[in-house]
């Protein structure tokens, strides 16, 4: 089982955009599998508790840069780690569109694009760039009518993407992502504790089966923690594990990824 480690450098309070771009490039000289930006208009104030994300009571406005076109870069002055948004908001743009983006990065980077995709959560982003926020609901339903046009638009682009584009689904919805995980993710990304992650893999392997779909071939990430519950979701299957980084006035603070690396290396 190979075990991967990827990064998401927050563009949300870096001191500029160099400083932004040279955490790119220092996360692939680290040895960072897969670096990842987001897709956020305004940086969340927030903190996960059990998976959910709760918002603080003030959200101030930071820097902060858009995410995909921060990606086409990283597509040129990276060589190795996969990179991808974690993850890019279904209602901020045509899906046919994002098929299109997603193709174009996955060649300017050689075949290194990750397609992480979700539903969109945080108000700021809808309310102040004009997006309908709607109900959970209805994103939900925007979310799979976008996931079948974007598989069905990265078939007939000309050319084809690189190699078939990965798409990483994060979330852990029981009724609504969960079941959109297994109809179409290559890799499902989550932020459950074991327990909680131990059930809701049971049901991605259940449903992808009965979509006819091989689960193992589904990879399994996870937010990182510390390492002997690393090891705990290694033997869950989880081959992909990821960890946060959020800029200060200094810049971005790596030790993190350096133990996730050295634990990866034992």
């Amino acid at each position: 089982m190979t075990v991967r480690i990827g990064v998401q450098l927050w563009a949300g309070g870096t001191p500029d955009y160099r400083t932004w771009r040279q955490a790119v490039v220092h996360a692939e000289q680290l040895g960072a599998d897969a670096i990842f930006g987001y897709d956020h208009f305004h940086k969340p104030f927030v903190d996960i508790v059990d998976g959910v994300p709760q918002l603080h009571d003030e959200q101030p406005e930071v820097n902060n840069f858009e995410g995909w076109t921060a990606l086409a870069s990283w597509g040129e002055i990276t060589s190795r780690a996969e990179i991808g948004l974690l993850v890019s908001g279904m209602p901020y743009r045509n899906p046919d569109l994002v098929a299109d983006m997603a193709r174009t990065v996955d060649h300017i980077s050689g075949g290194r694009l990750i397609l992480g995709l979700g539903a969109g959560w945080y108000p700021q982003d809808f309310i102040a760039y004009g997006y309908e926020y709607g109900t959970v609901r209805s994103r939900m339903d925007q979310f799979d009518e976008g996931l079948q046009r974007i598989e069905y638009r990265l078939e007939h682009l000309t050319p084809k993407p690189l190699r078939p584009i990965p798409i990483l689904i994060g979330g852990g919805g029981e009724r609504r992502t969960i079941p959109a995980a297994a109809r179409h993710a290559h890799i499902w990304h989550s932020f459950e504790p074991i327990e909680a992650f131990r059930r809701k893999n049971e049901l991605l392997k259940r449903l992808a089966t009965e979509a006819g779909r091989d689960e193992t071939a589904i990879e399994r990430a996870i937010a990182w923690t510390d390492a002997n519950t690393a090891d705990a979701f290694v033997d869950e299957g989880v081959t992909l594990f990821t960890t946060e980084i959020h800029p200060d006035d200094n810049g971005y603070d790596f030790s993190e990824l350096e133990t996730m690396l050295a634990w990866r290396n034992r």
